[in-house]
């Protein structure tokens, strides 16, 4: 058994008693230096940091373990709030994992500033990407964000700033729980760029006149840098439709453009995962910019073409979207069979070459063919007249 234990900025005495048994019964005690720190010497057990690459000592762990060894890791709070404890269930399993918590440190947060957890959206900038914080950035929102570091609300506040929202209440909570806690308040565009404790979290209240822009698929185009090769937003919310977002699924978005869809895809869905597959340089080089922009640092960029670029890729997708151009049947082919089950494709075309190959997709394999068209209102001389866009026409089809 793997007995990972929580614990809190007071330490020792913060403990349950079953806690301390844990600790003081194992002869491993793993865990980061500040963890292990807060461990009197009466807990005689070995003690083993994090190395560099937390990894390779948690896949180590099952082989510790049948050695005889009882072993105790020590995390931070609750251990399965974006904690160690959710590392070693997914690489692990949970068979011979047992989990005691301590009270979160956004528990914490949210007593000390008196706000209803339920109300509050939480945000973990542990991965050193504060951009994170940008898909909740809507006014009167209320979000708690986990630190990185000393420098975790100068980072949040630039972002914060940088998006419109300057005014935004800013709240720095240090050293939750313990001897040290301290407590400050100030907006995002006063705090500037000072450091606090290593250990810290970031509260706002948004305010400001920034870009309103939800999680609902459909962003405007301007809030992407791009050339002209964007689906464009009504066409872009249909296909975040047909695709449907879910938290953890992947995404293979195949002559990614802009990166759009993708992004969207995992704004819509947190947790969802999704690879852009671009040849053009620039353009996947812009995409990452969009990512980052639009705070979804983790979409992963693959520079080359399909049906090429697929063949390297790790994983089963559970949707897939094309809308680089369908350059030949074979391309829709391929993406059939990498799906998963249940799994969607959508591919969206403009030009007659392209409709053939779907309808031909279409009479052999199912699925729903539908045709988009969209006109905008222009001035027309001293009136408004209707200018259509170029009609699209997407296939969408659902593997059994």
């Amino acid at each position: 058994m793997i007995t990972v234990v929580g614990i809190g900025a007071d330490g020792w005495p913060g403990l349950s008693a079953g806690a301390r048994e844990a600790v003081l019964t194992a002869n491993l005690l793993v865990g980061g230096e500040r963890q292990l720190d807060l461990v009197p010497d009466e807990a005689g057990g070995e003690r083993r940091a994090w190395p560099k690459n937390l990894l390779t000592l948690v896949d180590e762990l099952p082989a510790l373990a049948l050695d005889g060894r009882e072993i105790a890791v020590l995390a931070s709070g609750d251990p399965l709030l974006h904690g160690v404890g959710a590392t070693i269930l997914r690489r692990l399993g949970g068979e011979h994992v047992r989990i005691i918590p301590a009270v979160s440190s956004f528990a914490l947060a949210c007593a000390r500033l008196r706000w209803p957890a339920a109300d509050v959206e939480l945000v973990s900038a542990t991965s050193r990407t504060p951009e994170v914080v940008a898909p909740a950035l809507q006014p009167g929102r209320r979000i708690v964000v986990l630190g990185f570091g000393p420098r975790t609300a100068a980072e949040v506040a630039r972002v914060v700033r940088e998006r419109g929202f300057g005014s935004s209440r800013l709240v720095v909570l240090e050293e939750l729980g313990g001897a040290r806690e301290r407590v400050e308040e100030s907006t995002a565009d006063d705090w500037g760029d000072r450091e606090g404790a290593p250990l810290q979290l970031v509260a706002l209240e948004v305010r400001g006149d920034g870009a309103l822009l939800g999680r609902a698929p459909g962003l405007p185009d301007d809030a992407y840098e791009h050339d002209g090769q964007i689906t464009k937003r009504a066409v872009r919310a249909v296909t975040l439709a047909a695709l449907v977002p879910v938290p953890g699924q992947l995404l293979w978005d195949i002559g990614a453009g802009s990166g759009s869809v993708a992004i969207e895809w995992l704004r819509a869905a947190p947790g969802a995962r999704a690879i852009a597959i671009e040849r053009d340089d620039v353009r996947a080089q812009r995409l990452q910019r969009n990512a980052l922009a639009l705070g979804v640092p983790s979409l992963q960029v693959v520079h080359g073409s399909a049906p090429e670029a697929l063949d390297d890729l790790p994983e089963r997708p559970d949707a897939i979207f094309v809308g680089g151009g369908v350059s030949s049947y074979g391309l829709l082919m391929r993406c059939m069979g990498a799906l998963a089950p249940g799994g969607r494709l959508v591919a969206n075309v403009v030009t007659v070459e392209g409709e053939t190959i779907l309808a031909r997709a279409h009479a052999e394999h199912g699925g729903r063919l539908t045709r988009l068209s969209i006109a905008h209102a222009e001035p027309l001389g001293g009136f408004t007249g209707w200018r259509p866009a170029m009609p699209i026409t997407q296939w969408e089809l659902r593997v059994r």
